[in-house]
């Protein structure tokens, strides 16, 4: 297989486990924020929201963008 395959592969998977790792998390960070375990999932929920919302926009948004300079822009923004 290519090695951009790969590549690709291995950004997917960062990706998956940025967006649900926190969920695993929720004790941790219901404690480090001083706020009770459903307040935090609430927290939790609002980011999730936002993905939900965010994602079509930005597709619609972004959609004729040349794809390799808009992925190089956004690993630039991003890391």
């Amino acid at each position: 297989m290519p090695l951009a395959l790969y590549a690709l592969t291995a950004g997917a998977f960062g990706i998956g486990v940025t967006e649900f790792v926190i969920m695993g998390l929720l004790l941790d960070v219901s404690a480090d924020l001083g706020v009770s375990i459903s307040a935090a999932g609430l927290l939790i929920s609002g980011y999730a929201l936002g993905v939900v919302v965010g994602a079509p926009l930005l597709g619609a948004l972004t959609g004729r963008l040349p794809r390799k300079t808009l992925l190089l822009a956004l690993m630039v923004v991003f890391t």
